[in-house]
């Protein structure tokens, strides 16, 4: 069975160097999914209160024989529930339905800086770990401006950064601008919903040279390029595919070709993005 090595967060924790994405399943599906992921070697999951599944993976966790400190659960507040009453109320909402005493990472999911609420969800998040419900608290899709509002008005730091990056979106500047301040970056989407990214000739080449799957490969770049990719798999094949990235390297000329595939993102900008 692969095992993923750690990374840790400058608030201590450990983070396991890859997880499993469990949107769009259901909770049917996710149960599934979560529990093999965690039987082949997973120990990160990733869900959202958005994601409608927490009770899935929930029971994924629950049945999968892992003891549930080796388990890292993140979840996600939902637009809807932002502010610093309602964020409480949402957390303890996603802590029933996972059957959990505490979760490992919770995140704002977008910033939505039209509702301006952002700061009260992260003043509630820093109570949440004070009260030692949640190990570390983080963010989604938030860009270097925000995270330093949070920062000013708040004193603590998101721990990670979970934002769309794969190679047609490496996000140079936002992993530096995370990097500078000692936030982890994710990466969701890490392959790129298959618009074509395993099939370009840079992930191809390095394929072939190592010997390995364009998908690990992708999955490879995500890693040397200090980010935490969240592949999304209900399938136990693939899932073991995905976390055996963690024993060949990529050369510094194939990091940069896959890089320089860039061409724009596929979701929605921080900066406008709605979502409830």
């Amino acid at each position: 069975m692969a095992t993923a090595p750690t990374v840790r967060l400058a608030d201590g924790q450990a983070l396991p160097a890859i997880g499993l994405g469990t949107s769009p399943m259901n909770d049917a599906e996710a149960e599934i999914a979560v529990r093999e992921a965690l039987q082949v070697g997973y120990r990160l999951v990733d869900t959202a209160s958005k994601y409608a599944n927490e009770i899935g993976v929930g029971r994924g966790v629950a049945t999968a024989n892992v003891p549930r400190e080796q388990v890292v659960v993140a979840t996600k507040v939902r637009g809807d529930d932002q502010g610093y009453g309602s964020t409480l109320s949402a957390f303890e909402q996603s802590r029933k339905r996972l059957g959990m005493d505490y979760v490992d990472l919770y995140l704002i999911h977008w910033p939505l800086p039209r509702l301006d609420k952002y700061v009260d969800s992260w003043r509630a998040m820093v109570r949440l770990q004070a009260d030692g419900v949640v190990r570390s608290i983080g963010v989604s899709n938030f860009t270097a401006e925000q995270i330093d509002r949070l920062l000013d008005e708040t004193g603590v730091a998101p721990a990670v950064n979970q934002i769309e990056l794969h190679p047609f979106f490496p996000q140079p500047q936002m992993r530096a601008a995370d990097a500078e301040r000692g936030v982890l970056t994710q990466s969701w989407s890490p392959l790129g919903r298959g618009r074509g990214i395993l099939p370009a000739k840079p992930v191809a080449d390095a394929a072939a040279r190592v010997d390995r799957s364009p998908g690990q490969v992708v999955l490879r770049w995500h890693v040397q390029l200090g980010a935490v990719p969240i592949p999304k798999s209900a399938s136990p094949e693939r899932q073991r595919e995905n976390l055996d990235v963690f024993d060949f390297t990529l050369t510094d000329e194939e990091m940069a070709g896959i890089s320089s595939l860039g061409r724009g993102r596929f979701g929605g900008d921080p900066m406008t993005h709605e979502e409830f």
